[in-house]
C-alpha cells in the first residue's frame, strides 16, 4: 500500500485522514443533535428536570465537545499532511463549472473543518460552564475572556458554519456518487482501500476562483445570519426582585459578589448582579464588637455561565419562590483571628450559622474590603437529588470584594 501521495492516487496516510474525519462528523452531528434535544427537555421541565435528565446532557454535550477538539486537531494534521503530499488531479478537470464546483465543495470542507470546531471551542472556554471538554487541556484558551457575549458569538457561528459543512459534505456525497455510478470513474474509488489510480486530465479548474467562490458563501451565510439578527446580544430581562437602597453607614460604590461550584470535576464561577449592604463600623482596632452588616442578595440576578437556569431552578435556589437571599452578621475583631462577619446565612427556607473572616483596609472615608467562605449547599437543601459530588461537589466558595465610602 502506498503512504503518500501521487498524481494518480492518495497515498493509505491521506485515506486514513479522511475516514477518521468522516467517522468525527457523524458522530459529532449525532451527538450534537440529541444533547440538543435533551437541552430543550431540561428547560421545558415544569417543576425543573430530573437529575438523571441533566446528567446525560451533560455527558452527551461533554461527548461533542471532546470530539469537537479532536475533529480540529485532526483538520489541522490533515492540512498540514496535504500541504506535504501531491494533490491528485481531477478526472473531470475539463468540465468547467462542474470542476470548479467541486473545488469549491472542497474549499469549503477544509475551511469547516477548522472553523466549526474552533468556534464551538471558543464558545465553550468564554462561557463559565457547563458540561466540561474531557482532554486535560482546553477548559479556557489563550486570549479567549470568560464573556457570556463572546460566548453567544462564537455558539452563533458555530451553529452557522455547521450548516455550511453539512452542505458541503451532501455536494461532496452527491458528487462522489455520481462519479462512481454515472460517470464510472475512479474517483471515489481512488479514496478506499487499496490502489486505485485514476488519470486525470490535462486541464485543471485551479485554485483561485473556488477558494473566492467558498468566502463568497462564508460571507453569505455570516452575512444573512447578521441580517436576521442572529448575532445580536441578549440581554438578561430585568429582574422581578429589584431591591431597595439602603440607608447604609458605609455605602458600597463598587464590589462584586461571587460563587464558585464544581461541576463534573470543572470549576464554575458566577455573580450576583444585584446586591445590597448595610454597614456599619466603628473602625477600631481593639477586640471585641465593631459593627454589623445586613447583605440581601436578588437570586434571580445569579449569572453561572451555563449553569444559569438550572441554579434557579426549584431544586437549586428555586428563584421563583425565594427570590432573595440574606446575611446578617456583628462585625468582630478577634484578637487571634482578626476581622470576622459572625452571623446567619438565609438561603431558601434555611437559615445557617456562618463565620466570615475578611480583610478591611480604611483611607480616611474610603474602605476596601475582601473575603471568602466555604458552604456545603445541602445545609441549605440545595440540590439534594444530586447525591454524587463527583457530579455537583458539596462545596461552594462564596467570596466577595468590595469598596464603601463614609458619607461626610
Amino acid at each position: 500500500m502506498v503512504i503518500t501521495n501521487t498524481s494518480d492516487t492518495y497515498g493509505s496516510v491521506t485515506k486514513l485522514f479522511h475516514w477518521v474525519t468522516v467517522l468525527l462528523i457523524l458522530s459529532l452531528f449525532a451527538l450534537g443533535l440529541f444533547a440538543s434535544n435533551l437541552a430543550d427537555q431540561v428547560r421545558a421541565a415544569e417543576g425543573g428536570a430530573s437529575q438523571s435528565l441533566i446528567d446525560w446532557t451533560a455527558l452527551l454535550f461533554s461527548m461533542h465537545k471532546t470530539l469537537g477538539v479532536t475533529l480540529f486537531l485532526t483538520a489541522l494534521a490533515r492540512i498540514l499532511w496535504a500541504l506535504t503530499q501531491t494533490k491528485p488531479g481531477l478526472l473531470n478537470g475539463d468540465t468547467v463549472l462542474e470542476s470548479r464546483a467541486a473545488e469549491t465543495v472542497h474549499w469549503l470542507l477544509y475551511g469547516s473543518l477548522v472553523t466549526v470546531p474552533l468556534a464551538g471551542w471558543v464558545s465553550h472556554a468564554a462561557s463559565a460552564g457547563f458540561a466540561p471538554i474531557w482532554w486535560p487541556f482546553g477548559q479556557s484558551l489563550p486570549y479567549v475572556p470568560k464573556s457570556e457575549y463572546v460566548s453567544e458569538i462564537a455558539a452563533t457561528l458555530h451553529y452557522i458554519l455547521q450548516w455550511v459543512l453539512a452542505g458541503a459534505i451532501g455536494l461532496h456525497v452527491a458528487g462522489a456518487l455520481k462519479h462512481h455510478v454515472i460517470d464510472k470513474d475512479a474517483t471515489l474509488r481512488r479514496m478506499l482501500p487499496g490502489h486505485t489510480p485514476g488519470q486525470p486530465t490535462t486541464m485543471q479548474p485551479g485554485h483561485v476562483l473556488p477558494f473566492v467562490a467558498a468566502l463568497i458563501i462564508w460571507a453569505a451565510a455570516v452575512g444573512g445570519a447578521t441580517g436576521l439578527g442572529w448575532f445580536a446580544h441578549t440581554t438578561p430581562e430585568a429582574q422581578s426582585a429589584a431591591l431597595e437602597e439602603v440607608a447604609s453607614e458605609w455605602q458600597v460604590t463598587d464590589g462584586t459578589l461571587s460563587i464558585e461550584v464544581v461541576q463534573m470535576g470543572s470549576q464554575i464561577s458566577g455573580s450576583f448582579a444585584e446586591w445590597t449592604a448595610d454597614i456599619a463600623y466603628d473602625g477600631s482596632d481593639a477586640p471585641g464588637p465593631r459593627g454589623s452588616v445586613a447583605v440581601t442578595i436578588s437570586i434571580p440576578s445569579l449569572s453561572l455561565g451555563g449553569m444559569t437556569d438550572q441554579a434557579l431552578g426549584a431544586d437549586y435556589l428555586d428563584a421563583a419562590t425565594h427570590a432573595t437571599a440574606t446575611f446578617t452578621a456583628d462585625l468582630l475583631r478577634e484578637a487571634d483571628v482578626g476581622l470576622i462577619a459572625d452571623g446567619t446565612l438565609h438561603i431558601r427556607d434555611q437559615s445557617v450559622p456562618l463565620r466570615l473572616p475578611f480583610d478591611l483596609q480604611i483611607d480616611g472615608d474610603t474602605a476596601m474590603a475582601n473575603g471568602s467562605v466555604r458552604v456545603d449547599r445541602r445545609d441549605f437543601d440545595i440540590g439534594q437529588s444530586v447525591s454524587d459530588e463527583g457530579t455537583l461537589g458539596f462545596g461552594v466558595e462564596i467570596r466577595f470584594d468590595l469598596i464603601a465610602t463614609r458619607p461626610d
